[in-house]
Order: structure tokens, then C-alpha cells, then sequence
């Protein structure tokens, strides 16, 4: 497991998804990656905001991406974020933390126009419905409400030892929830996989 913020750095940048990891067509949104030395965090009011990266976390890195709309198609978001933290511990904490964030604030402020509401999340520890690929995860659903209309939410969280990984996804019209579904499964199952890779087989 990492042990400095460069090692944990770098497994971050060689875990997170690529535009050209979700499939044909995506591409880099125009703010393409989160500041460098900093960590998404939901304030007290239920606010998401990017804070310099705490004691316990070594790197933190989000990487945007969408598929543009064609025809009568409209545009899929979708986010990948790995956090390598200096703990089991620590990551253990993050996942309960997700978990919670969905009770404590069913509404959320994304950006100044934009938030996500009508929150619900389940956790699924290893071993239970179905969890044998990763230590815990979080599934969490609602809706994208912006000035011009809402479109489905998902994100999901997995914990692999000390690493996080989430991918979150903005539907569009014209996408079930099932596409967006499969998105989800591939940048889960691939982030999972190059864990494992970068750290000589993992826990999984």
C-alpha cells in the first residue's frame, strides 16, 4: 500500500478512467481533472466544495468525462474519483461518511445552478448481495436538477484496502437507467481491476 503522497499520487493516475475508457464517442468535459492537493468534501451546508486534501488521505483525484449528444440524445456526465488514504481505516470512515451524507443532506448543492436531491444510498458490505469484488461500497440514486430540467443520478463508491473509488453519473434524455447502469459497472469493474494490478493482486 502507498505510504507517500507521490506514491499515492501516482495510483491514482494510473487507476482513474479515461475518457477513452468509457467507450467509444466519450470524451474530456471542459474542466477535465479536480486541482491538484485537494478532495471533494460536502460541508454543513450540504454544500460540495474542493478543501486542501486532509491528514489522512495521500491523493485525491477526479477525472471528468461525457459523451455528447447526438440526435435526440442528450449529453452523459460522468466522473471518476480515486482517493488513496493512509489507512484501512480512514478509507473504512469515507465509505460510513457517503453513506450518511445521503440522510444528512438529501438535497445537495453541486455548483451555483446544479444539485442533486431526492437522495437515497444502501451500502453492501463484502459478502453480502452479492459483494465479492470489493471491502464495502455505496450505491446512491436520485436526480440532476439543473436551470433547464433534472436527468438521472447514480454514484458509487468501492473500497479496496486503502483506496476509494467512486464514479458518479449524470443521465440525458434519451438514456435508461439501465445505459447509465452499465457505464457505472464498466468504470467500477475497470477501476477495481487496476487496483488489484498496481498493488501485486489487492484484497479482492
Amino acid at each position: 500500500m502507498p505510504r507517500a503522497r507521490e506514491d499515492g499520487a501516482a495510483l491514482a493516475e494510473a487507476v482513474a478512467m479515461r475518457p477513452r475508457d468509457w467507450g467509444a464517442g466519450f470524451e474530456a468535459q471542459p474542466l477535465a481533472r479536480s486541482a491538484e492537493g485537494t478532495i471533494a468534501l460536502l460541508d454543513d451546508q450540504c454544500r460540495w466544495q474542493r478543501r486542501a486534501l486532509p491528514d489522512d488521505v495521500l491523493a485525491s483525484l477526479s477525472l471528468y468525462s461525457q459523451l455528447p449528444g447526438t440526435g435526440k440524445r442528450g449529453t452523459v456526465k460522468v466522473t471518476a474519483t480515486v482517493t488513496v488514504h493512509t489507512a484501512v481505516l480512514d478509507a473504512d470512515d469515507h465509505v460510513s461518511a457517503t453513506l450518511e451524507e445521503a440522510l444528512r443532506c438529501p438535497e445537495q448543492q453541486v455548483r451555483a445552478d446544479e444539485r442533486i436531491a431526492q437522495l437515497m444510498s444502501v451500502g453492501t458490505p463484502r459478502g453480502t448481495r452479492g459483494n465479492n469484488y470489493a471491502d464495502d461500497s455505496v450505491l446512491e440514486t436520485g436526480v440532476y436538477l439543473t436551470g433547464t430540467g433534472k436527468a438521472d443520478y447514480r454514484w458509487m463508491v468501492l473500497r479496496l484496502g486503502t483506496v476509494t473509488m467512486t464514479v458518479s453519473i449524470k443521465g440525458a434524455e434519451g438514456y435508461t437507467v439501465d445505459e447509465l447502469e452499465q457505464f457505472m459497472t464498466r468504470g467500477t469493474t475497470t477501476m477495481l481491476d487496476r487496483v488489484e494490478h498496481e498493488l501485486g493482486g489487492g484484497e479482492g
